[in-house]
C-alpha cells in the first residue's frame, strides 16, 4: 500500500520556515514531504474515521498537521535496541516441549541515536498534553509525576520504563508482565520495542479528556489502536513502510458495524483531520 505522489512548487525552506509559525496548508490538503530541493505531495497511507497514518519523516510532516490535545509516543531512545533484537532473532529459548525460536527482526538502524532536539521540540510545541515514553533519554523539563510501567521482570533487563509527562500529577505505576516468553495476554509482538496495548490504554487514560492525539514515531500502531478504541482521533507517522502496513491492518481489526461506513484500506485524498 503506497501513497500516491505528485510534485508541488514548495521548497524545503518553506517547510522549515513553517516550524513554530502558521501551518502552510489547510487540513483539507495533502501533507507534504521534502526531498532534496523540492517537495512531494503525500496522501495518507491509511485513513478511517479516527486514525490517519502517514509514511515518511515526521520532522517534515508535523509542521502541516495543526495542533493536538495530546502527544502520546515512544520515540527511539538511541540505545541500539533494534540491533540487539535482530542479534537475538531466532535464538532458541525455553526447554522441553516449550522450546521455541525467538521472533526474527530485520537489521535496521533507527535506534542508533535519539530523535534530534528540534524534532522533539516540534512535536511538543504542537501538542498541549505530552506523554513521552523514554523521556529520561531526552533533555526535557522536570517531571512532577512520571508514569511508570512495571514489566514484572526477573532477568538482566530493566524492571520497567518511565514516561515523562507534563500532566503535573502524582506518579502512577502500571504493572503488566512483559518478560520475553512470559507475557500477559496473547498480544502479538510485531515491533522490537512495541509497548503492550494495555499499557498505552492506561497512559491515554492518565491524560484525561482529550479528543485528538499524535504519535510521530508510531511503530506498529499501538498508540493508534488505543486511541481508536477510546474514540480519540489520532495521527501517526512512521518511516518504515513495513510498520505502516502492520498498523493499518491493526486498525481494521474491529467488530464491523454495518450502519457506519467501512474504513478504506488505501491512500484516499487528504481528509479533514479534526
Amino acid at each position: 500500500m503506497r501513497s500516491e505522489r505528485t510534485t508541488m512548487k514548495t521548497t524545503k525552506n518553506d517547510i522549515e520556515d513553517s516550524i513554530g509559525s502558521t501551518v502552510l496548508f489547510s487540513p483539507d490538503e495533502p501533507t507534504v514531504q521534502c526531498t532534496a530541493d523540492d517537495c512531494t505531495l503525500y496522501s495518507p497511507y491509511y485513513q478511517d474515521d479516527y486514525v490517519t497514518i502517514y509514511h515518511g519523516d515526521c520532522g517534515k510532516i508535523m509542521p502541516h498537521l495543526g495542533r493536538f490535545d495530546l502527544l502520546l509516543c515512544d520515540p527511539p531512545y538511541g540505545i541500539g535496541a533494534d540491533k540487539a533484537m535482530h542479534k537475538a532473532s531466532g535464538n532458541i529459548v525455553g526447554s522441553g516441549h516449550r522450546r521455541v525460536a525467538k521472533r526474527t527482526y530485520e537489521l535496521t538502524d533507527w535506534d542508533k541515536e535519539p530523535v534530534p532536539r528540534w524534532v522533539m521540540e516540534l512535536a511538543r510545541n504542537i501538542c498541549e498534553k505530552q506523554i513521552i515514553f523514554g523521556g529520561n533519554y531526552y533533555d526535557l523539563p522536570p517531571c512532577k509525576g512520571p508514569l511508570v510501567w512495571d514489566k514484572e521482570m526477573n532477568g538482566n533487563f530493566a524492571d520497567g520504563e518511565m514516561a515523562w509527562n507534563n500532566l503535573n500529577g502524582a506518579m502512577r505505576i502500571k504493572k503488566h508482565l512483559w518478560n520475553g516468553m512470559a507475557r500477559k495476554g496473547s498480544e502479538k509482538r510485531d515491533h522490537p520495542t512495541q509497548k503492550p496495548l494495555d499499557v498505552m490504554v492506561w497512559a491515554l487514560q492518565q491524560a484525561g479528556d482529550v479528543k485528538t492525539a499524535l504519535d510521530p514515531w508510531m511503530g506498529s500502531g499501538t498508540t493508534l489502536r488505543a486511541c481508536k478504541d477510546a474514540g480519540v482521533k489520532c495521527v501517526g507517522v512512521e518511516m518504515q513502510e513495513k510498520y505502516c502496513e502492520i498498523a493499518a491492518q491493526r486498525m481494521l481489526q474491529e467488530v464491523l458495524d454495518f450502519s457506519e461506513p467501512k474504513a478504506e484500506h488505501h491512500a484516499p485524498p487528504q481528509p479533514e483531520l479534526f
